[in-house]
């Protein structure tokens, strides 16, 4: 067994168990402050994008995401200059989730970086890892995306709704369906 504790292996991409308690921590204080957005005034934008400033590891300018928002940890996500997202976007970020600039997602849209051992017994045992999700500048997302772990999406691509973006997806793209698949060049 490795002496790293669970939290340094997660962050370097290998299995780990989640109900640590140093992980539990960083993750109830995420919980705490995605039920202040949950429950803030929807029109106290200041009073919102200050609270996604102390969870989210990055925050551009004039950034905005509107309630419910749900994540694990918060800080592992860097949501781009100018993006938006609208409501109930959920992100698990047990890795690295990027969010470009001018990047626009549509409602129920999931970033999913978590995975788990296709292997009966590791999984029984709680073990699990994740993949990080880089989305690149001006990507558009429709309603509903699912986008699995270790997904890259190129800039000024399009997704339509309802899509599961299982692989990469290059730059200049329309993609849809279950899984997305590419239906022609921007």
């Amino acid at each position: 067994m490795s002496d790293k504790s669970m939290r340094e292996r997660m962050l370097a991409g290998e299995l780990y168990q989640a109900d640590d308690p140093e992980l539990a921590a960083l993750q109830e204080r995420a919980q705490r402050l995605s039920h202040r957005i949950n429950s803030a005034d929807p029109t106290q934008v200041e009073t919102l994008r200050a609270l996604f400033v102390e969870l989210l590891g990055d925050f551009g300018e004039d950034a905005f995401i509107r309630p419910p928002f749900h994540c694990d940890y918060g800080s592992r996500i860097r949501f781009g200059a100018r993006s938006f997202a609208n409501f109930g976007l959920t992100v698990l970020d047990v890795a690295a989730v990027t969010i470009g600039q001018d990047v626009q997602l549509g409602p129920r849209v999931q970033l999913l970086t978590a995975t788990h051992p296709l292997a009966p017994q590791p999984r029984r045992d709680k073990w699990e890892s994740a993949a990080p999700i880089s989305i690149a500048d001006n990507v558009w997302l429709g309603g509903g995306v699912v986008v699995c772990p270790g997904v890259t999406i190129g800039e000024n691509t399009v997704v339509g709704a309802g899509a599961v973006v299982t692989s990469d997806l290059p730059a200049d793209v329309v993609a849809v369906g279950v899984p997305a698949r590419i239906t022609r060049r921007l």
